[in-house]
Order: structure tokens, then sequence, then C-alpha cells
């Protein structure tokens, strides 16, 4: 149940990265009341998780999940440049994610 509950913690930590862009320097009320609820959202079940995970394996899935999923957000939704050396850095953090889940005695 930790590892469903970090990856939906990486997934809230995506939304807000996104709203928090969307909110245009916190000027946005709609866009910024989401980026602090995501917030809070995703570093509740980041804590949960880690009551059972050991904190370098969370730590690293959570942020990776968010480094991955906001770069794929920005190409996706804004239009930011997908050049190969950018997807090769986001590969690369992906592998990192599942070794360390691979790693994980948990």
């Amino acid at each position: 149940m930790s590892w469903v509950l970090l990856v939906v913690a990486g997934l809230f930590e995506v939304v807000w990265a996104y709203t928090m862009k969307l909110s245009q320097g916190f000027s946005r009320p709609g866009a910024t009341v989401v980026t602090l609820i995501a917030m809070i959202a995703s570093f509740g079940l980041l804590s949960v998780a880690m009551r059972t995970l050991p904190l370098g394996t969370a730590y690293t899935v959570w942020t990776g999940i968010g480094a991955v999923g906001a770069f794929l957000v920005g190409v996706a939704a804004l239009g930011e440049s997908a050049s190969p050396t950018r997807l090769l850095a986001a590969a690369l953090i992906l592998a990192g994610i599942v070794l360390m889940k691979a790693s994980s005695p948990n």
C-alpha cells in the first residue's frame, strides 16, 4: 500500500508543479488554490508512505515521478521542447526510479 500512496503523492506533485506554473506567481486564485491543495495532498501521502519505506527510496521515487511527470506535462500541455537530450534525461530519471524500487526491501 505504501508504494501506491507514494505514486499518488508523486502524481499530486506533478499537479502542483503544473498549477503553480498556471498560477503565474500565485496571482491567479483558482490555480493557486489547486496548487496548495495538491501540495498538501502530495506531502501528506509522502509522509504516510515514509512510515514503511526507506527515506532515500521514498524521496527519490517521489521527486523522480514529479520531475518526469512535470517534464511530460510541460511538453504535452505547454509546448516545451522534447529534444533528444531532454528525453534521454527523463529516461535516465525513470531508470533511477525503477532501480530504487527494485532495490527496496519493501
